[in-house]
């Protein structure tokens, strides 16, 4: 038998881990990412969801919501990596059943992604903290600025949802100087009508690319000048792109047109 260390996830969950990690299935895009870019030789399966890196040639194990969790066991990962908002708790409580260790993450704001990433390689992992967090460490941390701005973040239409409270979203555009004006809302991603986001009067109105993909003919027709078009990786997911973010976010909430006037 495989010698195991314990270790407690973000969920305070204790986790019986091997003391060599050689097996990782992934079942969140943003890690599955984190970890192909850090320790790819680790990775054996992801979702149909994880679109990053391209190219990734791995098993893949369903959706977020539905993961295939009879051929999860089949594989006998070392470690299931999952996080709490993407995940189900009913997949987790099987996977565990089953006897596959499981190591949840909680990301809810900008320093939650920093610090969760940082214990999955050390901890859960044990592998070698990688540069690209450093760097996002550097990019992002620290105290934010004043607002410059006040934003509605929306993430689907027909119904229209936003981006409400205790969001990585929010607080990630809180850094950029951007205020979401939902932050408040008892919702996470509450439902709204085109005439309450209206009647928020936002400086911008946010349309990422996923996960609804609003497009040039697909959403701005709605909001006019606030309107902006946004890569959404850029904005939700918390792995790699984290180190350009800020850069590329900034580009396309103020294109060079308006920050020359």
């Amino acid at each position: 038998m495989a010698a195991v260390r314990t270790e407690v996830d973000d969920m305070s969950y204790t986790v019986g881990i091997p003391r060599e990690v050689r097996r990782v299935v992934s079942l969140v895009p943003s890690l599955t990412d984190a970890v192909a870019a850090t320790a790819p030789e680790l990775l054996i399966g992801a979702t149909t969801w994880c679109t990053h890196p391209p190219g990734l040639e791995v098993e893949r194990l369903r959706g977020t919501k539905n993961p295939n969790v009879r051929r999860i066991v089949e594989l006998a990962p070392d470690l299931v990596v999952l996080n709490k908002e993407e995940n189900r708790k009913l997949d987790h409580e099987r996977l565990v059943a089953a006897g596959i260790p499981v190591w949840v993450t909680v990301v809810e704001d900008v320093d939650t992604a920093l610090r969760s990433l940082e214990r999955l390689f050390a901890l859960a992992l044990g592998v070698p903290e990688p540069d690209w967090l450093v760097t996002a460490r550097r990019e992002l941390g620290g105290a934010p600025p004043e607002p410059v701005a006040r934003a509605v973040i929306c993430v689907w239409r027909d119904p229209w949802m936003v981006v409400g409270r205790d969001n990585f979203t929010t607080d990630l555009l809180r850094r950029l100087g951007v205020e979401n004006i939902f932050a408040g809302h008892e919702g996470r991603y509450p439902h709204m009508s085109l005439d309450e986001i209206r009647a928020a009067n936002p400086d911008l109105v946010v349309l990422p690319d996923e996960p609804y993909e609003f497009g040039p003919d697909d959403g701005p027709e709605e909001f006019g000048a606030a309107a902006r078009l946004v890569n959404g990786r850029s904005l939700t997911w918390y792995g790699p792109s984290l180190t350009d973010a800020r850069q590329v976010l900034s580009r396309q909430l103020w294109p060079i047109e308006e920050r020359c006037r």
